[in-house]
C-alpha cells in the first residue's frame, strides 16, 4: 500500500462559543473556512446551507440554553457534520410553526436543507447535529420553500433577545 495515495479524514475541529448572538456568524463563517480548509468537495449553495443550519443550531442553543455551548466541526469522508452540544437536557422540539409566530422554524429549515440532521443524550445535555453530503445537496423548489420558510416575519421580543434578532444575526 502506498501511504502517499491514501486520503486522510482530518481530525475534527472542536470549540466552546459563548452565548451571545454575536458569537452566531463568526461561527458560521469558520465553519466553512474549516470545509474550505479540508478541501470538503461540497457547491457554494451546500456550503452556504451548512453556514446556515450552523446558525439555527446556535441560535437555539442560545436563546434555549443562554449558556456557553460547543461546535465541532467532522469530515466522515462523504459527509460534513457539524454538532452543537449544550448543557440542557431537553431534546429539540421542530414542530409546524404558526406564521405569526416569532420563531419555531430553525429546525424545519435544518430538516429541510440538511441530508440528516438529530441529536442524541450526553452526560451533561445533549448533542443536536445535522450532515450534508457532497452529492445530495437540496436544489430547485425544495431549497426555494425551506428559503422562504425561514424568512416569514418574526415580531416579538423573547427574553433578553428577541428572535427576530438571533435570526438576524443568524443569516447575516
Amino acid at each position: 500500500m502506498n501511504y502517499i495515495d491514501t486520503a486522510t479524514i482530518p481530525k475534527p475541529r472542536t470549540w466552546d462559543v459563548e452565548p451571545n448572538p454575536a458569537a452566531i456568524r463568526p461561527t458560521r463563517q469558520l465553519v466553512r473556512s474549516i470545509a474550505a480548509s479540508w478541501r470538503v468537495p461540497l457547491t457554494d449553495n451546500a456550503l452556504r446551507d451548512v453556514e446556515l443550519c450552523t446558525a439555527e443550531l446556535l441560535a437555539n442553543a442560545i436563546e434555549h440554553v443562554e449558556e456557553r455551548c460547543r461546535v465541532t466541526v467532522r469530515w466522515t469522508g462523504t459527509r460534513l457534520r457539524v454538532e452543537v452540544a449544550d448543557c440542557s437536557p431537553q431534546p429539540p422540539v421542530s414542530k409546524p410553526a404558526d406564521d405569526m409566530a416569532p420563531g419555531g422554524r430553525g429546525l424545519l429549515l435544518v430538516g429541510a436543507l440538511a441530508h440528516s440532521w438529530g441529536w442524541h443524550p450526553v452526560e451533561a445535555g445533549k448533542v443536536v447535529w445535522f450532515e450534508v453530503a457532497r452529492d445530495e445537496g437540496v436544489t430547485g423548489d425544495a431549497r426555494l420553500a425551506a428559503l422562504v420558510l425561514a424568512a416569514q416575519p418574526r415580531a416579538q421580543h423573547v427574553g433578553r433577545t428577541s428572535k427576530k434578532d438571533l435570526r438576524a444575526e443568524a443569516v447575516r
